[in-house]
């Protein structure tokens, strides 16, 4: 069964309520926030519930380090912002890519002891200095250096058995608007982007696990923003750069994201026209708060839309979705702290 849906829950345990979406079959995942968290107990108890509703669920959250880390306290490494180990770089570069290799090691290991299975990370928008949104979570301008430091970054998140995850496709450094609150338009050409923004996802194409779209218009290439775009996804992600690992949808509930074709949609049409052009999964963030109405509209709405025929359940995109799940085991906390690899990582992060 193709579970597409990665939710959300608004508080510090599972609720009847959560128990009860969680168990829907179109349910693939969960994504945490720093609403989730009080303390590393409290969120290993919440993991190991999650898996106890479904071992199947991947367990998500958003931590690159800098001002995107969801879990600083009781123990979790402060890591730098990216911008910090492209700033290395420049004085020594491989140096910068050990480095990151151990900023990946300590971010995966300290969320998988806790339970945790699967980051989005890392970013591989460049930094022209001109988006706030991306800023500092940007390792440098140059593609080829970003894609050298977050390929060694992925072989850290990898040596912990974490999968990667690069955002957001195809590029989302260039604008200035936030795509949470308004829908960016890139007027390059396919090429420009194609030369710059988006060649890491090909130079990467055999390492990373998956990739997340940005909520920005391109419109000399496609009218609708990438995530929902057959054109960036099938022609461009999947045909051009032969990328074969999993595609996410960015947050549906952000303002770049139910604006299609200049109107806005449902949750539920945002879900389909996403899974339609080529996302193996869609997100889903913060709409638990209250009695999580749009959660239940959205499920509902895609059982109802695939009785209908208007997506396929696809074996390929579940399959890629399991391929996201860790396959070994989650060091023990206090053996970690106390583990030579942790420890040496530890003194490389800058």
């Amino acid at each position: 069964m193709h579970a597409p849906l990665i939710i959300d829950i608004a508080g510090l345990s599972l609720s009847k309520t959560d128990r009860r979406r969680l168990k829907h079959p179109l349910v693939g995942g969960i994504i945490l926030f720093a609403r989730n968290w009080q303390d590393r107990a409290q969120l290993t108890a919440l993991c190991r519930d999650i898996k106890k509703v479904r071992r199947d669920l991947l367990i998500c959250v958003d931590h690159e380090g800098g001002r995107v880390q969801r879990f600083r306290t009781d123990g979790f490494t402060h890591l730098p912002p990216m911008r910090a180990l492209g700033e290395q770089w420049l004085k020594d570069p491989l140096q910068a890519t050990n480095a990151a290799t151990a900023c990946g090691y300590v971010l995966a290991a300290e969320l998988r002891a806790c339970g945790v299975d699967f980051s989005f990370t890392p970013v591989l928008d460049l930094d022209y200095g001109e988006s706030g949104v991306i800023g500092d979570r940007s390792f440098a301008r140059d593609p080829r250096v970003v894609t050298l430091l977050a390929k060694s970054l992925m072989h850290g998140l990898r040596l912990a058995g974490m999968a990667s995850c690069g955002k957001h496709f195809p590029g989302h450094g260039f604008v200035k608007a936030d795509s949470h609150t308004e829908i960016p338009v890139d007027k390059r050409s396919l090429k420009a982007i194609l030369a710059d923004d988006a060649a890491p996802y090909g130079w990467l194409n055999t390492a990373l696990d998956s990739v997340m779209p940005a909520h920005v218009i391109y419109p000399k290439v496609d009218a609708r923003p990438a995530g929902f775009s057959s054109t960036w996804l099938g022609d461009i992600l999947r045909g051009r750069l032969r990328f074969g690992g999993a595609v996410f949808s960015d947050d549906l509930s952000m303002a770049g994201a139910r604006l299609i074709d200049g109107r806005e949609v449902s949750y539920t049409e945002a879900a389909v026209t996403a899974l339609n052009a080529g996302c193996d999964l869609v997100l889903l963030c913060n709409q638990s708060l209250g009695k999580g109405e749009a959660v239940d509209e959205l499920i509902d709405g895609l059982s109802e839309t695939q009785l209908k025929g208007r997506w396929q359940l696809d074996e390929a995109s579940e399959a890629r979705r399991q391929a996201l799940l860790p396959v070994t085991p989650a060091p023990v906390w206090d053996e970690l702290m106390v583990s030579p690899s942790y420890m040496h990582a530890l003194d490389l992060i800058p």
